[in-house]
């Protein structure tokens, strides 16, 4: 599967498909949370957090390949990533582009 963030794959013509999206909420367990909070006291990057987030990228975007696959796609063009907070601690991922066929 070929996953891209532009409108075209280099070198081939492709036939548009459908929308296909993935997400995935995660949060971390207490005890991360509250080591975070005392994180932010003197700075740095928040790695309990920064690990929950690349983790929930990668399920969701796997979500999203299933997707595509399900549809018999050999691709997706035009893929992005959003995120929202949910509740403290919590956030959610989402993954989309266009599910697309090789001609």
């Amino acid at each position: 599967m070929t996953l891209v963030n532009t409108d075209f794959i280099s070198g081939k013509e492709i036939e548009t498909i459908q929308i296909v999206k993935g997400s995935t909420i995660q949060s971390k367990h207490m005890g991360k949370d509250i080591m975070a909070s005392f994180k932010t006291l003197v700075g740095g990057e928040l790695k309990g957090y920064s690990e929950m987030l690349n983790e929930a990228r990668a399920i969701a975007t796997k979500r999203m390949v299933q997707e595509a696959e399900a549809l018999g796609a050999d691709g997706v063009i035009n893929m992005r990533y959003a995120s929202s907070t949910v509740m403290q601690g919590a956030a959610e991922i989402l993954v989309y582009g266009t599910a697309v066929k090789f001609l």
